[in-house]
């Protein structure tokens, strides 16, 4: 059995009235989500002849009690999922679907008579599409939108999965699981094994919101008012986040002199933080800790901790992992992340990342940029955009930068303010303000102002993570057009 699901028969056993998941209308004991689970598996059954099914489960829903139910009864059969981001756009979708040869798509649907989970009426649509070669023991096929619109399906095994939740519970310590609100989608991984499967196997309370009720029901364009008004309304006590949504909370608590006194971890992770970023929240009392991972290594492979925290290090790699540093400077993460990808060769060994890092004598990794968007100056210096990018965005005037080498004039800088009508002496500033705290060969000698960037163009992520190649490759087509 599942390290999770044996974690959750435990506690109904020893604490079946312990609080696990909630939203705002309803509370499910461990006792009473655990017969959840077994309630939902039993009617997904008569889904697949012979209780047997080999094609993936497709979902695409909200966050929400459902989600969880229906995730974890899928963990209990034993057959594959294939979670799919509400922000995907159709052909995304259409491409993760037929890249892991779904063979359900479950969606919400009012008055469908399928299936019912937590009161949420749901479809289960049987497609037909060619089987797909998955890798053996394959329990979560997971896309993310980087950086092209046809991404490969990660296969994980559950055991993969656990193996990170279960770590973070022993660098953390079960004390900190008490109620987790999820911010990010529950079909991102990030929030799936760090948030949903730790918090269960700490014990703690899921506290499962729909995006819109947590104010990022469009995660472009966040309410933030709403956003505030959930983290305290709900009396969370941790937060997964990327940096953007760090950035605006910040924001928010600066101009407001909001604070959330109940929170006590907040986990940052999938794009490099501003240490400045860093000391501001510690200046208001948020308990941010900085991680890294990627969706090959099942989400988390470093995390600071309340206990081991260390300012521009994404923490020390988790122990069920083993990472090293290649002689060309990338960050290899065994002993075997995971399964391979859909369709695709297998993974029987490390992985390299693809990132650029460093440990030091601590044993706490910095990681400074990808390897395949390192900038070789004029000059002949290295330099990782994404360290100069992080310093533009401790500037509260600008929302998004993307940093390129601009040949013999030096580095560039694309530009989103934070408000539009900013003017560009205002910019201007911040440029230079970002620019002082960085060495003479790292400053950015031009800047182009423009607008947000834009999703329908594959701009950016769903996470609000701009794709570096898409944005410039579209600036350089405009400027050529001018």
């Amino acid at each position: 059995m599942s390290r999770v699901l044996a974690a959750i028969k435990a506690k109904a056993a020893a604490s079946p009235t312990a609080p696990a998941l909630s939203n705002e209308g309803r509370n499910w004991s461990y006792a009473d989500l655990d017969a959840e689970i077994d309630r939902a598996a039993d009617a997904l059954a008569r889904f697949a002849p012979n209780a047997r099914t080999v094609a993936p489960v497709a979902v695409r829903l909200d966050n929400g009690p459902a989600w969880v139910i229906l995730d974890l009864a899928l963990v209990r059969l034993g057959w594959p999922s294939l979670p799919i981001p509400g922000f995907f756009t159709a052909d995304q979708c259409a491409h993760a679907l037929s890249d892991a040869g779904a063979g359900l798509l479950i969606a919400a649907e009012p008055g469908a008579p399928d299936l019912t989970i937590a009161g949420l009426a749901l479809s289960v649509t049987p497609i037909n599409l060619p089987p797909v070669s998955l890798p053996p023991c394959t329990a979560k096929i997971t896309y993310t939108s980087g950086s092209t619109g046809r991404p490969k399906g990660v296969c994980l095994s559950q055991d993969q999965m656990e193996a990170v939740a279960a770590s973070i519970v022993e660098v953390i310590g079960a004390d900190y699981g008490g109620r987790h609100l999820p911010l990010l989608p529950l079909a991102v991984l990030l929030e799936n094994v760090a948030g949903l499967y730790a918090s269960l196997l700490a014990g703690g309370e899921y506290h499962a919101l729909a995006q819109a009720d947590v104010g990022l029901g469009d995660p472009f364009k966040p309410d933030l008012k709403q956003l505030a008004s959930a983290i305290a309304g709900s009396g969370a006590t941790s937060l997964i986040l990327v940096p953007e949504l760090l950035r605006a909370i910040l924001m928010l608590m600066a101009f407001t002199g909001r604070r959330f006194p109940n929170l006590n971890l907040v986990a940052v992770g999938g794009a490099k933080v501003a240490e400045e970023l860093l000391r501001q929240a510690d200046a208001v009392g948020l308990p941010v800790y900085e991680g890294y991972g990627l969706s090959e290594c099942a989400s988390v492979v470093a995390l600071n901790t309340p206990t081991a925290r260390k300012t521009g290090a994404v923490g020390r790699p988790l122990p069920h992992v083993d990472v090293s540093i290649s002689p060309e400077g990338e960050v290899v993460v065994g002993p075997a992340p995971f399964l391979g990808y859909a369709g695709g060769a297998l993974c029987g060994g490390p992985w390299r990342t693809g990132d650029l890092g460093r440990m030091d004598a601590g044993g706490f990794l910095f990681v400074d940029g990808r390897r395949d968007s390192l900038i070789i100056t004029a000059f002949g210096r290295n330099i990782s955009p994404e360290w100069v990018e992080s310093e533009l965005l401790a500037q509260p005037q600008i929302r998004q930068a993307i940093v390129f080498d601009d040949g013999a004039h030096g580095l560039a800088a694309l530009i989103v303010p934070l408000v539009a009508d900013l003017d560009d002496i205002a910019i201007g500033a911040a440029v230079d303000r970002a620019n002082l705290r960085l060495p003479a060969y790292a400053q950015v000698a031009r800047w182009h102002g423009r607008g947000p960037l834009e999703p329908a163009l594959g701009e950016v992520t769903g996470n609000g993570r701009p794709r570096r190649a898409a944005v410039i490759a579209i600036h350089r087509l405009v400027e050529a057009a001018e």
